[in-house]
């Protein structure tokens, strides 16, 4: 009678960890919906540690203790460095990272080569320099690690989505347009040209929807970011410079500082007032649009017939049109909320139960 091998038992890789980067309205908005799902969905990650540029803590069981801890830390004169590492992130963790960060998007394409998932709403890493999203691509590719971005554009709504899986079946991307700035969808929703310009702005900043500094919005450099996001899914490689942008922001405005800027809001109100009444005129309504097709990409304040396609919608929606073979003449429009922390941490959460389906 012949000896049973017993076979060593297979090597079981670690249980993911959560890891979050920025503890703002979005990174809090996170650790509030994380709580509320951990709740009643199985599956989630073990919330380990959170950071932002101040202060590390671990959550061990309760991530909101950690949250208030980060947020109460008192400044320091130079960030963590690194501050993303501070429990050795090993191959299969997930980092989410919630900040705005120049320095932070500068880690994706390392973390994703080292089997690490990233999960962002930082439009830096495949919104900014060309050279570093296509390091993130192919860190991702070799290393099988995944990249949930879908938070970076529409705030979760399936426009990156939709406009992958198109190029993925084959279909060829014409021309993408649309409203891709959720504070500026609701400020030009709401412009009635009787009220001053300024005071929308000031509202808007109030309830969340701009940046704490307006001209980052108005500015136009947030769309331009967006754009380039969804051109390289759709396969044209752009640089930033590619990209014409018409800012809002007056030059006498762009040197202030945050303090000085609310004072001098006003000097948005005789232009924005020229512009309106001139679309008035003509039955037309103003949108802030950004567009791509072969021949180029531009980004700046419109003028659209009041039953342009892009014309509906309402609040902070976005509103964006693809046209491609499969939708040459009558496009594909993706519409819903596009700004907001509470759509956004949903965006992040939801791309982070997706890796923990399909590790």
């Amino acid at each position: 009678m012949s000896a049973v091998v017993q076979l060593p038992a297979a090597r079981r890789r670690p249980s993911p960890r959560l890891a979050l980067l920025g503890t703002g309205v979005v990174g809090s908005a996170f650790v509030d919906r994380y709580g509320r799902l951990r709740e009643r969905v199985e599956g989630l990650p073990e919330f380990a540690w959170l950071a932002n540029s101040r202060s590390v803590q671990a959550c061990a069981a309760a991530p909101a203790v950690a949250l208030d801890a980060a947020r109460a830390a008192p400044a320091r004169d130079a960030e963590l460095p690194p501050w993303a590492e501070a429990e050795s992130l090993r191959d299969g963790d997930i980092i989410v990272d919630a900040t705005a960060s120049d320095a932070v998007a500068d880690w994706h394409a390392e973390w994703l080569a080292r089997g690490i998932h990233v999960v962002t709403a930082n439009k830096l890493g495949n919104g900014g320099a060309l050279v570093r999203a296509q390091a993130i691509q192919r860190a991702r590719r070799d290393s099988g690690a995944h990249y949930g971005d879908s938070a970076t554009v529409g705030a979760g709504l399936p426009l990156l989505r939709s406009l992958r899986a198109l190029v993925a079946g084959g279909d060829r991307i014409h021309r993408v347009e649309g409203v891709l700035s959720g504070s500026l969808a609701w400020l030009f929703n709401h412009y009635d040209g009787m009220r001053p310009f300024s005071g929308f702005v000031r509202q808007a900043r109030e309830a969340g929807y701009t940046e704490p500094d307006p001209r980052i919005d108005l500015s136009g450099e947030d769309v331009r970011r967006k754009l380039l996001i969804l051109a390289r899914a759709a396969g044209l490689p752009l640089q930033s410079e590619d990209v014409k942008v018409e800012s809002l922001v007056p030059a006498a405005l762009a040197t202030l500082t945050i303090a000085e800027l609310d004072e001098a809001l006003g000097q948005f109100d005789a232009p924005l007032g020229a512009h309106f009444r001139e679309a008035y005129r003509n039955g037309e309504k103003l949108r802030f649009l950004g567009r791509f097709d072969a021949e180029g990409a531009s980004v700046g304040l419109r003028t659209l017939a009041a039953d342009h396609p892009l014309c509906g919608g309402g609040g902070t929606d976005n509103r964006v049109a693809i046209f491609s073979d499969r939708y040459p003449d009558q496009p594909l429009v993706v519409q819903g909320p596009g700004a907001g922390a509470e759509v956004t941490a949903a965006a992040l959460l939801d791309d982070v139960l997706a890796i923990t389906a399909n590790p």
